[in-house]
């Protein structure tokens, strides 16, 4: 097997090695190309672009939730299932950041790891690094990487920051929310957010007193939340809706697990069969599109405040200043849509 194989741009010999490593299915190519991800080593957006066309679009799970839920459990009796099932599984699992050393604060957990001997498994725990939502700037990346890497499913574990927690749709195809007996009161304020994106609820430990209640009390608010949706719509095919499904799990003894597995799958083949699920990927494609231009964008204005450092002490007002120094960037993305405008019509008129 050569690098040419793989075409791989500039790469240099040492992350084409891991190009052609992770297409290969060898664990710790995928291992390093993903500390290259996440520590933003020089080139390794070559390396991601690269193993892009090599990308199916492998289905993607994304669980929430509340801190203290059992997600991480819930995660790891999730891969037993599938992997019963005859799929591979690789998990992402996003763990709070360290806010002096910016680590992961949960890096070295072990639950996942019990079953090292399973080639058909790979688990990687990161650092949110301070990263909004949830989830790390790099799981797209690393999202892409497993992908390629030849996984049937990847499974997204957030670190369960409510509200921002809603992120997780720009990584995954379906949405299970954790919660848990009792929680009634955080369930009412995380109904604006985390809510609306879940497309299954596991109500787990349900070997505690009110979990029958909890589950009611999500139910009732899914039927609310759909009755609301449908009003003022000018047309409503309710055969065509996904009505998310709520679960009880006991994660520790894996009760309800397969169950779970089963709604999940099902709102997999509802996003197939209604097309959604193109809907969704197109929309994941535009927002990681946008994630990558505020990046570029922020490195623009990292640059340009570092080129007049000196003018930061001027007495004019700051929004003066600030609309002086993005006067370029103004003119350039002004000049951008311009001929793409005179493109369009020019396309047109042909």
């Amino acid at each position: 097997m050569t690098t040419s194989e793989y075409p791989a741009g500039d790469l240099d010999g040492e992350l084409a090695g891991l190009v052609e490593g992770v297409l290969a299915g060898e664990q710790l190519a995928l291992s390093r190309l993903i500390t290259r991800i996440e520590n933003g080593s020089p080139d390794y957006q070559e390396a991601v672009k690269a193993l892009y066309q090599h990308a199916n679009g492998t289905r993607t799970i994304g669980v929430t939730g509340q801190p203290g839920a059992g997600k991480s459990t819930l995660v790891d009796k999730l891969v037993d299932g599938f992997r019963e099932r005859g799929l591979t599984v690789g998990v992402i699992a996003v763990d709070p950041s360290s806010p002096y050393s910016g680590g992961s604060v949960l890096g070295d957990r072990v639950r996942q790891v019990s079953r090292p001997e399973d080639p058909d498994v790979f688990f990687r725990s990161m650092s949110a690094r301070g990263h909004s939502g949830g989830l790390a700037a790099a799981t797209f990346d690393v999202i892409r990487a497993m992908d390629a890497f030849g996984k049937d499913i990847i499974i997204v574990e957030t670190v369960g920051a409510g509200q921002n927690e809603v992120e997780i749709v720009r990584a995954a195809d379906s949405v299970c929310l954790v919660a848990i007996p009792g929680a009634g009161d955080d369930v009412q304020a995380n109904k604006a957010g985390i809510l609306e994106i879940a497309d299954v609820f596991a109500v787990n430990k349900a070997d505690l007193d009110g979990a029958s209640a909890t589950a009611q009390e999500l139910a009732q608010m899914i039927r609310i939340g759909q009755d609301l949706d449908r009003e003022g719509a000018d047309r409503t095919d309710e055969a065509a809706e996904w009505v998310p499904r709520v679960e009880t799990t006991v994660a520790t003894r894996r009760e309800g697990i397969d169950e779970l597995i089963d709604a999940l799958n099902a709102h997999y083949e509802h996003l197939e069969s209604s097309g959604e699920l193109e809907e969704r990927r197109a929309a994941r494609f535009e927002q990681e599109v946008d994630v990558h231009l505020a990046t570029e964008v922020e490195e623009l204005r990292t640059r340009l405040l570092a080129a007049h450092g000196e003018r930061l002490d001027d007495e004019v007002d700051p929004y003066t200043l600030a609309s002086e120094l993005a006067l370029p960037l103004r003119r350039a993305v002004e000049t951008e849509i311009d001929e793409n405008d005179r493109s369009e019509v020019d396309r047109g008129s042909s």
